[in-house]
């Protein structure tokens, strides 16, 4: 298999990313290749005194960055030579079986859409975040791909949530939860009750209804479906204040219980570690003609690592073919 990864979108590429990339050696099958995406006189020095690296690393120079401030499609056009561009021109053209990029993430959908295309019956593409909660991992779709959508965005969204929460995640049948802002089927706006007939009726789903915010970490649900703009809310709400509640935990107890401070941040460090977005490595883009992985500005090397095995496996497990054949039928 052969993965491209975007060597300059993370916040402090092309460190992490080479790291990630050649701590994921241990995971990689022995005919697999790494395409190390970017500026070459930057990416170069960071593989300096490593033997081997040749034998499953690669480098595609393209001299441009896409910034995280940069609108999407004026980038892509005014900077060909991006990484982002040629990591989708390399897997448009079968150069990678996957893609990997935590550079601007509106660049890499519209660059996805220009030249993977979607895939057969797909709408719009969402993209799948999976985080940790105490009951087990929950996939939200869609978390900043599409911010203006139409019922039948967010039924797709569910489908193709559920089948990657199941063929990934080894849930046999996800239920799947609409978020509103309540329960009952009166709640919502028109977009939500739209969606809900859709879900309801669909026999690939399994649907439960509408959820709350506080259900997605109660275990009521193991798929989530909202569009791009709550999505993206909703998901780094969840990451800043599961942040800010370790730290105020900490901090009471360094008065409260000062002799057992130690044993404490210790606890909170294994508790932040179990929940850190970098062990889910990335998200995938559902719905496009390729497999794209997006990972998090911040994502470290732990992360990246993480990212190439979600790629690998969404490759492996044919993740696209079984939303395709799904929608087909519909």
């Amino acid at each position: 298999m052969r993965i491209g990864i975007d060597a300059m979108g993370g916040d402090r590429a092309p460190v992490e990313e080479v790291q990630g990339v050649l701590a994921a050696r241990a995971v990689l099958a022995p005919d697999d290749k790494i395409i190390l995406v970017g500026r070459e006189s930057a990416i170069r020095p960071q593989l300096a005194g490593v033997s081997g690296w040749q034998d499953f690393i690669e480098i595609r120079r393209a001299e441009q960055v896409i910034g995280m401030d940069e609108t999407p499609v004026e980038a892509l056009r005014a900077k060909p030579d991006s990484s982002i561009a040629v990591l989708t021109k390399m897997h448009r053209d079968g150069e990678i079986d996957a893609g990997v990029s935590a550079g601007n993430t509106g660049a890499y959908v519209a660059a996805a859409q220009m030249h993977l295309r979607r895939l057969r019956g797909v709408h719009r593409p969402g993209i799948a975040v999976s985080t940790s909660t105490f009951h087990g991992p929950v996939t939200i779709c869609d978390v900043g791909a599409n911010i203006s959508c139409r019922p039948q965005h967010l039924h797709q969204y569910g489908v193709m949530a559920s089948v990657y929460h199941r063929m990934i995640c080894g849930v046999d049948r996800p239920r799947v939860g609409l978020l509103s802002v309540g329960e009952e089927d009166t709640k919502g706006n028109e977009l939500v009750k739209r969606t809900r007939d859709l879900l309801r009726d669909d026999p690939n789903v399994n649907f439960i209804g509408n959820i709350e915010g506080r259900d997605l970490v109660r275990g009521v649900c193991d798929v989530v479906v909202c569009d791009g703009f709550v999505g993206n809310v909703t998901l780094k709400l969840i990451e800043g204040l599961g942040q800010s509640m370790l730290t105020a935990m900490v901090d009471d107890l360094r008065f409260s219980l000062p002799e057992h401070l130690i044993a404490v941040k210790q606890a909170a460090s294994r508790i932040a570690a179990r929940y850190d977005f970098n062990e889910y490595g990335g998200a995938p883009l559902l719905g496009v003609g390729g497999i794209c992985i997006i990972c998090h500005g911040a994502t470290n090397s732990v992360g990246f690592k993480n990212a190439l095995r979600v790629a690998k496996d969404v490759v492996n497990r044919r993740v696209n073919e079984t939303i395709t054949d799904i929608l087909s039928q519909q």
